[in-house]
């Protein structure tokens, strides 16, 4: 499926009935869902486009929220190691609403990070959180790294 993001190569590979991508994050063959579709195309423009750093990256890392283990999709450490960027994906046939957002909000709550990304590959969403006003507001594009403060 043809997605809102610049075009990747992917290595993918079909085995049988299973059809997995390699993760450059993970370093790994995972399953290829339409979410996975849309996580790597954002995570390669992530870092092509955006010039976002890979070693500061991480997919599926895994988080305890009220007791309950969850995991983000894909974390942004700063230069500490802190979580600045969140980013939360959903297949292209989802409609990114507010339960969308309140998802990565919730996740949030725990990560305290200062970007908070949703994209279905179709729309991309940005907000900066501002601790210190206890408020948000949502951004016209997503920052290049640099830019992040």
């Amino acid at each position: 499926m043809r997605l809102n993001l610049p075009d990747c190569e992917l290595n993918i590979k079909k085995t049988n009935q299973d059809i997995t991508v390699y993760d450059i994050l993970r370093k790994k063959f995972v399953a290829l869902t339409p979410e996975e579709w849309v996580r790597q195309h954002f995570v390669h423009y992530l870092i092509k486009a955006k010039l976002f750093p890979m070693e500061r990256m991480a997919n599926e890392m895994s988080l305890v929220q009220n007791g309950i283990k969850r995991r983000c999709d894909t974390l942004v450490a700063d230069i500490y190691g802190h979580p600045q960027v969140i980013v939360e994906y959903k297949a292209p046939s989802i409609e990114i609403t507010q339960a969308v957002f309140d998802q990565i909000v919730r996740y949030n709550m725990v990560l305290q990070a200062k970007y908070l990304i949703v994209s279905n590959g179709m729309s991309h969403y940005c907000c900066e959180i501002d601790y210190e006003k206890n408020t948000y507001y949502f951004l016209p594009d997503i920052p290049e790294y640099k830019d992040l403060k």
